[in-house]
């Protein structure tokens, strides 16, 4: 079975094909990004307008060289996903409008999914390669190069269903065990989610203002960086602690601490806002100061340094309050800022002291931010767990992009 995929949240014009074998692993045929992080960065954070302008313009040549990439033609395809929400409307309307053409021009079931999931999803590939099931028993066969109708796909995989399915989805389905819990931390968002099951999300906390990639933004604007800021303020900060390490720098430096906001509330929830104010509200101090142009970078550097060690800081303890209270068997994290060494390695190495029984996985780091594999990965799990498949053979004429779509309402 063939999976073509779409993703056009945001800024990045995402396509990939992955295919489907009848033992239950999945192999990515091919993967193609055009990002538009240089036409942005003039303007200090995406404008939805001109990321939508760009899809237009990006969508056919990167399904061309997709296509080109897997040395397939979509007739072949069995199964079309894409990313339905959340984002922002003018980009995914492009991206759900082309798959929902290509859905009805070939009588393909179309599968929209939730960005977040799939970004939980892409724990799941790992050299792009990926589990998505224990099978003993399955009908489920390869169909590359047949046209059958979406009656017919329908019956082969409800037949696999009846005739030994264990349902199991993980890159290692020995490790990967329910209870899961998610933190995802992206541009967009900051959550955690417990997963009882496949597609049974539970958001049990989440950023009541700014996400914890926003908040990286905002700091670097602050500071005189570069969008997009999380990259750059990673970078000066790992610089600050080098500086620490071989005993090279003023204790001044070392005295600056931001607060870690909510930190001792009970609940589950972030706050990042605060944060950022205190940052701002320290560098507008020290423009009072008269300070040279080599002390200036220095500071810039052990700012950076506090806010992230106060991110890591709220990230890791709130993350721990959530496994002490929901006692999951695995933890992953994922999202554009999963790809910080800093957190990963943070939450990592706490894991590995204090739950050594918990396994704890993130995505490559070519999968962190935006891609379409991880909604190819998401489609095949929605496309094989969901109790209401019906739906997914006139999604071509009903399914709707939303900037607000929540996990929930795709259950």
């Amino acid at each position: 079975m063939l999976i073509f995929s779409i993703e056009t949240s945001c800024d990045e014009t995402a396509i990939a094909i992955l295919e489907f074998k009848k033992n239950g692993d999945f192999e990515v045929l091919a993967n193609q990004i055009s990002s538009q992080i240089k036409i942005h960065a003039e303007w200090g954070g995406i404008v939805p307008n001109l990321a939508a302008r760009e899809h237009a313009k990006n969508l056919l040549p990167v399904i061309q060289q997709t296509l080109k990439e897997a040395n397939l033609d979509l007739k072949q395809i069995d199964l079309f996903s894409v990313t339905q929400g959340p984002g922002l409307i003018p980009a995914l309307l492009l991206g759900t409008n082309v798959a929902k053409t290509l859905s009805y021009f070939y009588q393909k079931p179309l599968i929209g999914v939730h960005h977040i999931e799939g970004h939980i999803y892409s724990n799941f590939i790992n050299k792009n390669q990926g589990s998505v099931r224990k099978s003993r028993n399955t009908l489920l066969s390869k169909v590359q190069g047949k046209t059958e109708q979406p009656n017919e796909v329908y019956s082969r995989i409800n037949r696999a269903r009846n005739e030994g399915f264990d349902k199991e989805i993980c890159q290692n389905c020995s490790s990967f065990e329910f209870p899961i819990l998610n933190l995802v931390v992206s541009g967009g968002h900051t959550q955690l989610i417990l997963m009882k099951n496949h597609l049974q999300y539970e958001i049990i906390g989440e950023t009541q203002d700014d996400a914890v990639g926003e908040a990286y933004d905002k700091v670097a604007k602050i500071l005189g960086f570069e969008y997009p800021g999380g990259p750059i303020i990673s970078a000066q900060a790992t610089e600050a602690e080098k500086m620490v390490k071989n005993k090279t720098i003023n204790k001044k430096y070392l005295e600056i601490k931001f607060p870690r906001p909510m930190l001792q509330n009970p609940n589950l929830n972030f706050s990042f806002s605060g944060l950022k104010t205190a940052v701002l509200y320290f560098y507008q101090k020290l423009e009072k100061e008269n300070h040279t142009k080599e002390e200036w970078t220095i500071w810039n550097k052990f700012i950076a340094k506090a806010f992230q060690d106060a991110v890591v800081d709220v990230l890791k303890n709130k993350t721990l309050k959530a496994i002490k209270k929901h006692n999951p068997k695995t933890v992953l994290l994922s999202g554009g800022v999963s790809a910080n060494n800093k957190i990963l390695e943070t939450l990592k190495k706490e894991l590995k002291i204090t739950y050594p029984k918990i396994v704890f996985n993130s995505p490559e780091k070519s999968l962190c931010g935006d891609n379409a594999v991880m909604i190819g990965v998401a489609g095949i799990a929605r496309y094989l767990y969901s109790k209401n498949k019906k739906t997914f053979q006139t999604n071509w004429k009903d399914l709707e992009a939303s900037s607000s779509l929540k996990l929930k309402d795709l259950n």
